[in-house]
């Protein structure tokens, strides 16, 4: 019989990311990939093996096309007639951290895991971070 093999040790690095002039989309799929492990030969896909990731400049990540007008996000308040929308326009001048994380938690699995993932994601509108002791590895993005 063989038995199959299970990659028990995985080190998690960090990784900075600038998203300054990045596409949402291209930059939410490296991002996820690399927060999944996927990037690494000892992936499994049933395990938290992937790194830390911190972004930062998430306030001037770029969206193409009408996507700044017609792209709307919507959560619910809880209460009746409580559906609240907002464009891409109007979430990246309030809070950009959310939408480079909703278009990453999107990417990852749902479930537990998905959600132990998410964790691992350090979104920022500047370029300050308060994650240097950790000594992110910086990582560019063609």
């Amino acid at each position: 019989m063989f038995k199959t093999y299970v990659p028990e040790n995985h080190d998690a690095k960090w990784i900075l990311i600038d998203a300054e002039g990045q596409t949402l989309g291209r930059l939410a799929t490296k991002v996820a990939s690399i927060l999944r492990g996927k990037h690494k030969p000892t992936f499994t896909p049933n395990e938290l093996c992937g790194d830390f990731v911190v972004v930062i400049n998430a306030g001037k990540v770029n969206l193409t096309g009408g996507k700044l007008d017609k792209k709307v996000y919507t959560r619910y308040t809880g209460y009746q007639g409580g559906l609240k929308t907002e464009t891409a326009r109007v979430a990246l001048n309030k809070h950009p951290e959310r939408v480079i994380e909703h278009a990453v938690f999107g990417m990852l699995p749902k479930g537990r895991l998905g959600r132990r993932i998410h964790t691992r994601l350090k979104v920022y509108a500047g370029a300050e971070h308060p994650h240097a002791a950790q000594q992110p590895e910086q990582l560019e993005i063609k």
